[in-house]
């Protein structure tokens, strides 16, 4: 690989490191051809941009990026590909399911950047998948708001059934 070509290939991890809000770092080593392809249909399939870098490259362009990726920089040993997505959880929930499918270790994570949060280590995958996205959060939220309410127009409306029914009674009784 020449020079300019690593060049050009820092500049472009680069560029999607600061772009993207999401990536998770794994080792999917050893995975035979089948497999391998089977996991690449699979972030296709879930949106999920997977890419085998270099280590060397990778950790140059996390130098030169403008957010801080120091943690994860021990994380740079072995194989290493980068999983780029939109939705923090999406990547471990595909994990975990690829590995039961396939009956194997692999992809290991080694290392995620979430929201500006970085977690490193096999032992982070569990934390990752029950992290809710944006989305999800922004709808526990509106229910959260809406309960109270739906709370007082039920009472209101039961209250105002029961109203209405004690008045006719009244009414029929005097007649």
């Amino acid at each position: 690989m020449t020079k300019a070509e690593k060049t050009q290939i820092i500049e472009t991890l680069t560029r999607q490191l600061d772009e993207a809000s999401n990536f998770y770092l794994t080792n999917t080593a050893d995975l035979t051809v089948e497999i391998t392809n089977e996991l690449r249909r699979t972030c296709f399939k879930n949106e999920i941009k997977l890419k085998v870098v270099k280590n060397t490259l990778l950790h140059k362009a996390m130098e030169r990026s403008d957010k801080d990726f120091s943690e994860l920089y021990n994380a740079l040993s072995g194989p290493t590909s980068i999983m780029f997505t939109a939705t923090a959880n999406l990547p471990a929930k595909m994990i975990k399911e690829f590995r039961k499918k396939f009956k194997t270790d692999k992809p290991i994570l080694k290392g995620a950047y979430v929201e500006e949060s970085i977690y490193v280590g096999e032992d982070k995958l569990d934390a990752l998948e029950n992290i809710k996205s944006k989305n999800e959060v922004i709808g526990d939220v509106i229910a959260l708001l809406q309960s109270p309410a739906k709370n007082v127009i039920s009472a209101l409306q039961s209250g105002g059934h029961k109203l209405a029914g004690i008045i006719k009674t009244l009414s029929e009784k005097e007649s």
